[in-house]
């Protein structure tokens, strides 16, 4: 269970103070899996990261009675030095897995081939996309964390496989999605919930939730 009481979160751009969360409570159960819509630069990023202990609220506490994984895209914890290979071998000692699993399991989903050996500063973005969602799909999580749905890449053959093994995990794990788009939520979250002016309204269904974002967006 992932559970927010209270939470608040603000930042200070330098004009004036920008709300992200005001007092917000809400509790994500294990096997419902949320989308949040949210426009752009409202905050879905600082609210994943908060849900995965990266950020720290204002006021307020989060419980996490559950293993949550690092948001998809965030590559916190791995070292740009080193290779993939060696980042798997490290990240999966430091959750107590057997790294040759790991390692085997990013070199298959990845495709990163002989680049799987070579440093992770010399990837493109799409090709350290393709890492960080493959190693973070080779961990034991009970909620799986998205920011903007599937990795930016161009390579159909991993956003197939990806999406494949995402699809399955819903049977078992809890997926928690933010995006601006209502499309990008549709394969992954049947309740969703809507950010705006500091405030997260949930709603049963994702198309509930859709109403209000459109009219808000839209007006």
């Amino acid at each position: 269970m992932l559970e927010f009481e209270n939470v608040s979160k603000s930042f200070w751009t330098g004009t004036q103070r920008k709300v992200i969360l005001d007092r917000v409570s809400f509790r994500v159960e294990p096997g419902k899996s949320l989308g949040v819509l949210a426009p752009n630069g409202t905050g879905k990023t600082t609210l994943i990261n908060m849900m995965a202990g990266l950020e720290k609220p204002d006021e307020g506490e989060i419980r996490r009675n559950c293993k949550i994984s690092f948001p998809l895209g965030f590559m916190g914890g791995v070292i740009s030095r080193l290779s993939a290979m060696e980042n798997c071998r490290y990240i999966a000692k430091l959750y107590g897995l057997d790294p040759d699993y790991v390692e085997a399991y990013c070199r298959w989903l990845c495709g990163l081939g002989e680049y799987f050996d070579q440093p992770l500063g010399t990837y493109s973005s799409g090709m350290r996309a393709r890492f960080s969602f493959s190693l973070m799909l080779a961990l034991d999580f009970d909620i799986y964390l998205i920011d903007e749905g599937m990795p930016s890449t161009t390579d159909v053959e991993f956003n197939r496989k990806a999406g494949e093994i995402l699809q399955e995990r819903l049977a078992t794990t809890t997926i928690i999605i933010v995006s601006h788009q209502a499309k990008t939520l549709e394969k992954f979250a049947r309740s969703a919930a809507v950010l705006l002016q500091g405030q997260l309204h949930i709603f049963d269904t994702l198309e509930e939730a859709k109403q209000l974002y459109d009219y808000e967006t839209e007006s």
